[in-house]
């Protein structure tokens, strides 16, 4: 009996324990299905000082439903830093949430958790910042005090982070929607997205392709991730959160080919369209015709066509309009619409971002003009303000009572700045008071004013060098693609459509516009093809005929039979070691005086794929300069410059004067007036020789 009891209470325990098993895993569901998106703090480690600040800037997507957002702060503070008197206060996009004092235990090393206030978030960028109030004495028995910034440090490691939890919405938006999460910030760094095309793929279906992967890549935010194209298949799509596929009707697989619109003829239209919503969304490009094919691979490339298709399903024809607005080079650049106003004591600035094509470069003639205010109570013995561009100071001006309500600075841009492409103009305010010391600081005063009538006036010019240090150009120029071929092995595995998405995911992020033209050829392709055209040539010297044919033209060239890339000027390389290294090589056109070969070439796909992933990136493209370049399995990077360096070339008066056309239009008006008073010259002499004829003959 006394048997019996226990096992009924026994089996009691575990039914009890069952139920509440199956509680606690039916409340730990929704914990599941939530994601996490972590940000490290960027660059190298940061440091406040004194009364200071920090900026960190993380993306929250428009798909996001954000749960929590955690902060991690990995820091050290100084030594004789003073406890009671030292504070860090934290700020979500300008709203203080948190402020703390640091400890000095443990050598002052400490980290802080915490969790800040999703209400504050939004969509798209936010800005975590981190102002500092540090001191190392105690002013509480002392009429004013000094202290040194030097002294007041908080050193920030890397190993901070922002960390963003959220439960992604249901797939509701159509096209635009999956746009957004195909080359989102979480998919891409889980690298769940994936672009295809078909086996064997044809010359329009790379076109196509290309296009969309540049369309794609322009909304990739992050400059270290990049999106794939391989062959559609099983296992290339295995475990993707988001697919497109690109290919002709006939090509595509049949279980697909039933899940698509019948209502339009194929032949004379292209289809858009979402497929598989609730499993694995897949996005279909497809038409019987591939000019049509062509041309929906053009509308994936206008970020705000595609941003605009809510439904399932787009269809493009003839009379589709699909062209991006062309990009707008002006030589008037207006840095702020409203004007801008900082506040605050000591050092405070305002940056303002310039885009310009990756080609373009300034120019002479340059000038910045700046228009601005500022409060009265300054100590102007000490307060300034100085401009920078791309953090290199051109110019400072001292503030003055006398000019406080109305101040200008005018400042030419130095043309030996060597700046090509975009670039960031930062106005700094040095914003002094007196006996700043024993003034607590307010954060309305003092303060400084940019009027809307700041303005930049810009002259650029082509880069035109055949150098990695001008890349994308010349594939790339004001913003599209610049008569590009594009020479591929007559067999492709997968490494070289890696190669090729590669290339082509930091291209298209140059590629501001959609009207310029990719041309895909094998490596059978005669001469007359590539004539006029930018040559791209992936491959191996036993795959890729035009890299063989060339050899002698390349810096790093192969040796006889194509194993291994040999020793130059530059460079012993080892028989073997050759075996195993991929080259990028940026060459003169054999084709086509005026334009380049660029080489992205190994001895076998796995070496060229190597070389591919240095100009995939922003941040791979910074590790390559000159025009020829190595690398290897280990990382090993080793770039090099053959080109004779021949020095600035002066341009022309002509070429200057053409340039410029304000200066343009004033020598066209001079050489009219010209014109006139010469012609008004010889007609008065004509008259005058006239009348003396009438004269004699009288």
């Amino acid at each position: 009996m006394m048997m019996k009891k226990q096992i009924l209470i026994l089996l009691t325990c575990l039914s009890l324990f069952l139920i509440q098993m199956n509680v606690a895993a039916a409340g730990a569901l929704p914990e599941d299905n939530r994601l996490t998106y972590t940000t490290s703090f960027t660059g190298s480690d940061n440091t406040l000082k004194g009364k200071s600040a920090q900026q960190q800037y993380f993306e929250v997507m428009d798909y996001w439903n954000v749960d929590e957002l955690r902060i991690k702060l990995d820091f050290q503070i100084s030594q004789i830093t003073e406890e009671q008197i030292s504070s860090v206060t934290l700020t979500l996009n300008g709203s203080p949430f948190y402020t703390f004092r640091p400890s000095l235990k443990d050598n002052g090393k400490q980290q802080l958790i915490l969790q800040a206030p999703k209400g504050f978030l939004k969509k798209g960028t936010n800005t975590l910042g981190i102002q500092g109030y540090l001191q190392s004495n105690n002013t509480d028995d002392q009429a004013c005090s000094v202290n040194y910034d030097f002294d007041n440090w908080l050193h920030l490691f890397n190993t901070s982070s922002i960390n963003v939890m959220y439960t992604p919405k249901a797939l509701t938006g159509g096209i635009s929607d999956f746009s957004e999460r195909f080359s989102g910030i979480d998919t891409l760094t889980k690298k769940k997205s994936i672009l295809t095309v078909p086996n064997n793929s044809t010359g329009a279906e790379l076109e196509a392709a290309t296009y969309a992967l540049s369309g794609y890549a322009k909304g990739n935010s992050l400059d270290n991730k990049t999106i794939p194209m391989l062959p559609y298949r099983s296992d290339t799509v295995k475990g993707k959160e988001a697919v497109v596929l690109v290919g002709m009707y006939d090509r595509l697989p049949s279980e697909l080919k039933s899940q698509l619109s019948s209502s339009e003829d194929l032949g004379t239209h292209a289809l858009l369209q979402l497929v598989n919503k609730d499993t694995v969304p897949l996005l279909v490009v497809t038409s019987k015709d591939e000019s049509l094919l062509i041309k929906a691979g053009r509308f994936m490339a206008n970020e705000e066509l595609m941003g605009q298709v809510t439904s399932d399903l787009k269809v493009v024809d003839d009379a589709t309009e699909v062209s991006a607005p062309p990009l707008s080079i002006s030589s008037n650049i207006t840095f702020t619409e409203t004007g801008d106003k900082l506040t605050g004591a000591h050092h405070q600035e305002q940056t303002y971002f310039v885009t310009l094509p990756s080609n373009r470069s300034i120019a002479d003639s340059g000038k910045i003009s700046l228009d601005f205010r500022y409060a009265q109570n300054l100590d102007f013995n000490r307060s300034l303000v100085t401009v920078s561009i791309n953090n290199t100071p051109i110019g400072s001006k001292k503030l003055t009572k006398e000019l406080a309500n109305g101040d200008n600075l005018n400042l030419p841009v130095p043309q030996n700045l060597n700046i090509s492409g975009n670039f960031s103009v930062t106005v700094a305010f040095d914003l002094e008071l007196v006996g700043a010391n024993c003034i607590i600081d307010r954060e309305q005063m003092p303060w400084a004013y940019i009027s809307k009538d700041s303005i930049m006036r810009l002259n650029t010019k082509d880069r035109t060098d055949l150098l990695f240090n001008n890349y994308p150009y010349p594939f790339i120029r004001d913003g599209i693609y610049n008569q590009v071929a594009v020479v591929l092995p007559e067999k492709m595995d997968d490494y070289a459509y890696l190669s090729l998405s590669n290339v082509f995911n930091l291209l298209g992020k140059y590629a501001s516009g959609n009207v310029g033209n990719i041309q895909f050829y094998t490596d059978s392709v005669s001469a007359d093809h590539l004539k006029n055209n930018n040559v791209i040539a992936i491959g191996a010297y036993k795959n890729n005929k035009i890299i063989r044919d060339h050899n002698d033209k390349l810096y790093f060239q192969y040796n006889g039979n194509g194993t291994a890339i040999r020793s130059n000027e530059k460079m012993s390389i080892e028989e073997q070691y050759g075996a195993q290294i991929g080259t990028l090589q940026l060459i003169d056109s054999p084709f086509s005086a005026g334009r380049g070969l660029l080489a992205v070439t190994g001895v076998g796909s796995e070496e060229y794929f190597l070389a591919s992933k240095l100009v995939a990136t922003e941040q791979s493209k910074w590790k390559v300069y000159g025009d020829g370049v190595i690398t290897d399995k280990d990382g090993n990077v080793s770039a090099y410059r053959f080109k004779t360096i021949t020095g600035a070339k002066e341009d022309s008066v002509v070429k200057k004067i053409t340039e410029r056309t304000d200066v343009l239009s004033f020598v066209i008006a001079i050489v009219l007036v010209l014109t006139l008073v010469i012609l008004s010259l010889i007609l008065l002499l004509r008259k005058h020789m006239k009348k003396r004829g009438d004269k004699r003959e009288t």
